[in-house]
């Protein structure tokens, strides 16, 4: 669940009920769900998972759709509304394989492609907006942990991304928390991006910048 440590919503101890809250970047909102301390002794959430129910659950929901094959989309849509805990639309098109840390903080619109090795890790939550494509081994990442090293190993900082729509995500982007990406953007391949996309923009780099307007 590794991820960039700077943009965090919030943080939360291994073992403890103590919570940091601390100021979300520009844009963001308090993540779908929140995170939960790692390790699985959590208590139980909304839905009655701890922690580490959820992402076993994830991981074994993802494992089903790895095994189908490409052109069994109606099997594919019907795991991942499984793994969402939401009515995917027929439009929605995703070649295997996926990763998922949780998938029940992550939302999609409709019209949507996600290429072949996309990881969707969604502790903090993902909102993505219609019409939007993911390229191959695209991550979106919404966790990290602190930078304090006493407390790197047993804490977990989370905060949301959000795509707008109409978004083109490039092969091997690396979304990091926090990140708020507008309408009509493009995201060049292999970009780092660590803070907040205007909308009708072409951003590439590491970390990424804009290149244009569009």
């Amino acid at each position: 669940m590794s991820g960039h440590a700077e943009r965090d919503g919030h943080t939360e101890r291994t073992g403890h009920t103590e919570q940091d809250e601390h100021t979300a970047p520009a844009g963001s909102t308090a993540p779908a769900g929140g995170a939960e301390p790692a390790g699985g002794t959590a208590p139980a959430g909304s839905d009655g998972m701890t922690f580490g129910e959820r992402v076993q659950r994830a991981i074994g929901i993802t494992e089903r759709v790895n095994a189908l094959a490409y052109p069994e989309q109606a099997a594919i849509r019907a795991e991942w509304s499984t793994l969402t805990r939401q009515a995917v639309d027929a439009s929605f098109h995703l070649i295997p394989p996926v990763f998922s840390d949780h998938g029940v903080n992550t939302r999609v619109g409709v019209n949507i492609f996600v290429n072949q090795g996309c990881r969707f890790n969604d502790i903090g939550g993902i909102e993505i907006g219609d019409d939007v494509m993911l390229g191959p081994n695209v991550s979106l990442i919404t966790s990290g942990h602190p930078l304090d090293p006493d407390e790197r190993r047993s804490g977990i900082t989370s905060a949301p991304i959000k795509i707008g729509n109409n978004v083109w995500i490039g092969a091997s982007a690396l979304i990091m928390q926090g990140v708020s990406i507008g309408a009509d953007a493009v995201v060049a391949a292999g970009s780092v991006v660590t803070r907040d996309v205007p909308a009708r923009t072409v951003v590439g780099g590491v970390p990424a910048r804009v290149i244009k307007t569009l």
